[in-house]
């Protein structure tokens, strides 16, 4: 550089000095005095420039943040990011050994968006594995547990897919093991376990094919059993009533109706005249004495519509209130 220098300064100087002697203005020495004053200030402010450019190159360089600390969170694989001492983003263990991140790295905005986009998938996946860990779920359910978490549409569609790809979420899986499980430990009928596999976000092929797993004798055999149970509730209702109660029930379970023709084919569920006699007499007393206040025709009226609405037959309930009423004479 130096010598770049001085070879510049000879060869300016000679021209000057030429120069001069061409125009005779000024003695030959005095002009090259201060020709070579003049030299030396372009010099100089031409190095000016070159140090004012390196320094502008220095500057822009170090504007870029570089990574000052890393700090682990309270979640386990979790840390925050600061730059140049300040909170930046945080990040989970696994992209940050994708991306290198190390204190002292210089990080832009184009390479921390890059960056926060993985955290962001890498958090969704995480969560979901989280949500998994305790039972199986739909997608329906892992999209809604996502969602909540207001994790963006595109990064759950994106984790989706890479749990699908495990074998993660499986609905056919869930559908069957569903189905597996309310059979054995549960007194549902096939309807309610549609119901229930719809709202969870099964298709229809797909619960019709897990549904192959509850044979129609299967069904029948547990909705014996249920309708057992509910004879036995409603023992002491009139057997009208109570083989209507069986029914509703069965429906309610979610049998379908040609199930229950058979349930009720093969539940032994028989009129008991005597007990029924015994126990329409009773209930009729109480509602007679209820109905005190009324006049005998609408005292008779009322008596007899309560009783029908317990499902207790017509001719047998007239017999009866015609004893209250000659008791009562």
């Amino acid at each position: 550089m130096f010598a770049f220098w001085e070879r510049f300064m000879s060869d300016y100087e000679n021209k000057l000095i030429l120069l001069g002697d061409v125009g005779q203005k000024k003695p030959r020495a005095r002009r090259v005095a201060e020709q070579d004053v003049s030299g030396a200030d372009i010099a100089a402010d031409l190095l000016a420039k070159v140090d004012r450019t390196a320094d502008s190159n220095t500057a822009s360089q170090s504007s870029v943040p570089a990574v000052t600390m890393i700090e682990a969170q309270k979640r386990a694989g979790r840390y925050n990011v600061y730059l140049d001492g300040k909170y930046a983003f945080p990040i989970s263990e696994s992209v940050m050994i994708k991306f290198q991140i190390f204190k002292g790295m210089e990080i832009d905005q184009k390479l921390q968006e890059q960056i926060i986009a993985a955290d962001d998938v890498a958090r969704a996946y995480n969560r979901a594995l989280d949500y998994l860990s305790g039972q199986l779920r739909s997608e329906r359910e892992v999209e809604e547990k996502l969602a909540s978490l207001e994790i963006e549409p595109g990064v759950i569609t994106d984790t989706l897919q890479r749990l699908r790809d495990l074998r993660l979420v499986d609905d056919q899986a869930y559908a069957n093991a569903y189905v597996r499980t309310i059979r054995n430990t549960s007194d549902k009928g096939p309807i309610v376990i549609r119901q229930n596999l719809r709202r969870k976000g099964i298709g229809e092929n797909l619960i019709d094919r897990a549904l192959e797993e509850f044979a129609g004798d299967e069904q029948v055999e547990n909705g014996v059993t249920v309708a057992n149970k509910l004879a036995k509730h409603y023992a002491r209702k009139p057997f009208s009533t109570q083989k209507q109660k069986v029914i509703q029930g069965l429906m309610t379970k979610g049998f379908t109706r040609e199930v229950i023709d058979q349930v009720m084919s093969q539940l032994e569920l028989e009129r008991d005249d005597e007990a029924e006699q015994d126990l329409l007499l009773h209930e009729a007393t109480k509602i007679w004495a209820r109905n005190r206040r009324y006049d005998r025709r609408d005292r008779v009226n009322r008596t007899k519509r309560t009783l029908f609405g317990k499902g207790y037959q017509m001719d047998e309930i007239s017999r009866v209130v015609e004893q209250l009423q000659m008791e009562d004479d």
